[in-house]
This record gives structure tokens, C-alpha cells and sequence, in this order.
């Protein structure tokens, strides 16, 4: 993966992980309702103000708020209103109703590197154990 890449995805991860809070979460629902103060996302909240402080700062460091200080208050809006389709991804996910998905899920993955693949004869990658009968060794196997 290229330089570029990287940081590309860790700018993504950065916007993701910001909603990756139950409080941050309920923050960007209510702004989906138009904007509020700080003073009424505190009573909705019922967190302290430095906590509440906090989730915006995140939120806002990830681009996803935007603020404005009008006299002594601060109201805050969604930046980007596109984010309320992730939460209807969420939603979609969740009421799939399906387990998530595991490894032998996937019958077109990838081989592993390390590890031989299963062909149809089971015992083609079994260890060969050796033991030794009298002064003779034998593979399993032989006779």
C-alpha cells in the first residue's frame, strides 16, 4: 500500500472513529434536526460541559460540525448532513438479522501464505509422523 494510501484510510478511520461514541452519536442525531446551543446539548446530554465540550471538539476536529459563536453562546450544526446515510447503513445492518459473518463465509478468499490448501485427498498434507519398528523407520503410511 502506497504512502498515499495510508494516510488516506487514516483519514477515513479518524471520521469513523469520531462517530464511534454513544454520546457523539446522539450529538449528530439531534444537529440532523437543525442546529442547537452548547447550553441545549448539555440538557439533552445531561453530561457536564466539559464532557459535552469534548464530544464536540472530537466531532468537530473530524470535520463533521462546525460551529458559531453568537454573543456568550455557541450553536452548533452538521458540517456535512451526508453523514446521516451512514447512520442509515448502521440501521440496515442491524436489522439484517443475520449472524456476522466468519472466515468459511468467504469461499473465494484469498489463500493464506502459510498455510497449503486443502485439496482432495485429506491426508496430502498431513504430517508424516516417523516411528521406529525393530531397526526400521516408517512413515505412516507405508507398509
Amino acid at each position: 500500500m502506497t504512502t498515499a494510501a495510508q494516510a488516506a484510510y487514516k483519514a477515513k478511520a479518524r471520521i469513523i472513529k469520531a462517530l464511534a461514541h454513544p454520546t457523539r452519536l446522539l450529538i449528530v442525531e439531534e444537529l440532523s434536526h437543525g442546529e442547537r446551543c452548547v447550553c441545549e446539548l448539555k440538557a439533552l446530554i445531561g453530561a457536564a460541559m466539559p464532557t459535552v465540550s469534548r464530544h464536540l471538539g472530537v466531532l468537530k476536529g473530524a470535520g463533521i460540525l462546525e460551529g458559531e459563536k453568537r454573543g456568550v453562546q455557541v450553536f452548533y450544526r452538521l458540517r456535512v448532513p451526508c453523514v446521516l446515510n451512514f447512520f442509515k447503513c448502521v440501521v440496515a445492518v442491524q436489522s439484517d438479522g443475520r449472524k456476522p459473518a466468519n472466515r468459511k463465509s468467504f469461499p473465494n478468499r484469498a489463500p493464506h501464505p502459510f498455510r497449503p490448501q486443502a485439496s482432495a485427498n485429506k491426508n496430502e498434507y498431513e504430517p508424516q509422523h516417523r516411528s521406529v519398528q525393530g531397526s526400521r523407520i516408517q512413515t505412516r503410511g507405508q507398509a
